[in-house]
């Protein structure tokens, strides 16, 4: 798929931002809380890309979480279900960088500690993104020596 056809099919920025933290409405208060703070500081963070690239791909990838979630909150609500989220594939966490291990590392941090929730399946997940970034840590620390 080209950027150009793959860019006609996404919201535009602000309308993704507003349907993301509108879609927040139906998660519990303490995941809404967490997702709406991350969500602002994303797009804060973001918006003075100009790279057509990157905006691409940065707006695919919260479309497909606002797709996800909406997926999962109509379930939630039709199944009786209380888990949010997905497993990350650990390919795609070996091909995270130093900066994007440290962000996830420290985005579960808070989400256990503020929520006290059981996030199925995130711990087996930590241990890999732990375990990735011990290894990495390893690896330079050969490097310099």
């Amino acid at each position: 798929m080209t950027l150009i056809s793959q860019a006609k099919n996404l919201f535009p920025p602000l309308i993704l931002y507003r349907k993301i933290l509108r879609s927040h409405r139906s998660l519990p208060p303490s995941l809404r809380s967490i997702g709406d703070n991350y969500v602002k500081a994303e797009f804060k963070r973001h918006k003075d890309i100009t790279n057509p690239i990157h905006i691409v791909g940065f707006l695919d990838q919260w479309q497909t979480y606002l797709d996800v979630l909406g997926a999962q909150t109509f379930s939630a609500k039709s199944e009786n279900i209380t888990t949010y989220g997905k497993k990350i594939d650990l390919d795609k966490l070996e091909r995270f960088n130093d900066q994007q291990l440290g962000q996830l590392y420290e985005l579960r941090k808070e989400a256990k500690d503020i929520c006290k929730v059981n996030l199925e399946g995130i711990d087996n997940n930590i241990t890999d993104v732990e375990n990735l970034v011990i290894e990495e840590k390893n690896n330079k620390n050969e490097l310099h020596t």
